[in-house]
């Protein structure tokens, strides 16, 4: 099978054309110099890219060019330029998945790519969906509500990771599904998605993977992962807004899974306009929906555009730099920290125990710094753009406000 390669969408003329060099063709890699592409850090301190990535010029500039389009195309800017702008989308992901553009599916969000999965299984002999207690709620409640479908939570041992071992406990014959995140949302823990997938696959299990908290901020190899799906999107650490779910089906498993949540997206015929008869297309774009949220597909490709040039593994190492900084400052400092035990396991977000997490991120924010709060912590997420004296100033602000 071919894997992805990336093959850029050539913008008709004109078009405005997108400002800037790469840093790389430069010849530079001074994270500093990203700052200025994205205006919130000439405003905010912000450390929230887990729940929602910095809006760039790049982005903006995308989604310019979309309403341009509209403007001067009408409806007929679909075979102009959005059909092409997508492809480009699809082609970007599938090479940072490792994956052929012929295993990428786009949904609205990681409930709908779930949800086309979960309506394509028989759990007729295997009624068991096994799904981990710190995954995001949205991964059970996808089978929650599936009659005669049992949902098994795996137990975390230390309130950070789910020790593998507990899932081969909890994985056996009557396992359909093992569906789990590859980053805990609420621990910043990465998961060993390979042996899991391994465990699942013993037992005649498929292996779902939500990666939304681990695509542009970790590097993900699908094959190398194992897994037979994999969901993940641009709201975060792709700095591609909200609307829009990127999801993965390996190959040989596409034909073999039939949706009954589906659209008209998936027929194989879509312009046919046949509401008598439904064929389902051949590659994983059976697994989508309606009509993509196309703004959204625009801001995904400026975001993406980013971290094509900059390459996930260098954000991985100037991340891992950011959270062991914020680690040990917080630390320092006092604080007790929710997370994995070693620097591997751990991605950039980091869990600050605090008995007023609300109070506290108020504080924050009236000091300019924009964090988050999630049950008995402050949630800090760094990613590249930021830098060590914001982590010094976010610890330093959360001292005043304890010790008040």
């Amino acid at each position: 099978m071919v894997r992805a390669k990336l093959i850029y969408y050539m913008e008709p003329a004109g078009c405005a054309p997108l400002a800037g060099l790469p840093f790389h063709a430069r010849g530079e890699l001074d994270w500093t110099k990203w700052r200025a592409e994205f205006p919130i850090l000439s405003r905010k301190t912000y450390l929230n890219s887990c729940s929602l990535g910095a809006l760039s010029h790049r982005a903006e500039a995308r989604v310019a060019q979309f309403h341009e389009d509209w403007h001067n195309y009408g409806a007929s800017a679909w075979y102009e330029t959005w059909i092409g702008r997508g492809a480009d989308l699809r082609g970007r992901v599938a090479a940072m998945l490792n994956a052929s553009v012929d295993e990428i599916a786009f949904a609205h969000s990681t409930s709908t790519a779930l949800s086309s999965i979960a309506s394509a299984v028989d759990y007729r002999q295997r009624n068991r969906v096994v799904v981990a207690e710190l995954d995001f709620p949205t991964v059970s409640y996808q089978w929650l509500v599936r009659p005669g479908v049992e949902v098994v939570r795996v137990p975390s041992d230390d309130d950070a990771t789910v020790d593998v071992e507990r899932f081969a406990r909890a994985i056996d014959e009557r396992t359909a599904l093992v569906v789990t995140g590859h980053v805990f949302y609420a621990t910043g823990a990465i998961q060993e998605v390979a042996r899991i997938a391994e465990i699942a696959h013993a037992q005649g299990a498929l292996c779902v993977i939500d990666g939304y908290q681990a695509v542009g901020q970790i590097p993900v190899d699908v094959p190398a992962l194992g897994v037979d799906a994999y969901a993940g999107g641009p709201l975060k650490w792709l700095l591609g807004g909200p609307g829009l779910c990127y999801l993965y089906v390996r190959a040989d498993l596409i034909q073999k899974l039939q949706p009954t949540t589906t659209g008209w997206f998936a027929h194989r015929d879509q312009f046919a306009f046949d509401g008598g008869h439904f064929a389902f297309k051949d590659d994983a774009r059976r697994f989508e929906m309606g009509t993509p949220a196309l703004h959204m597909v625009h801001c995904a490709l400026g975001g993406q555009e980013i971290i094509d040039e900059i390459g996930v593994p260098a954000i991985r190492q100037r991340n891992r730099a950011l959270t062991e900084h914020l680690l040990d400052r917080a630390k320092q400092a006092g604080f007790r920290i929710r997370c994995a035990p070693n620097a591997d396991q751990r991605s950039a977000i980091m869990m600050i125990a605090h008995t007023d997490p609300a109070g506290a991120v108020a504080h924050l924010a009236a000091h300019g710094i924009i964090v988050d709060a999630r049950p008995g912590h402050v949630r800090v997420s760094p990613h590249f753009y930021n830098t060590e004296a914001e982590l010094d100033l976010v610890i330093t602000r959360l001292q005043e406000f304890t010790r008040a």
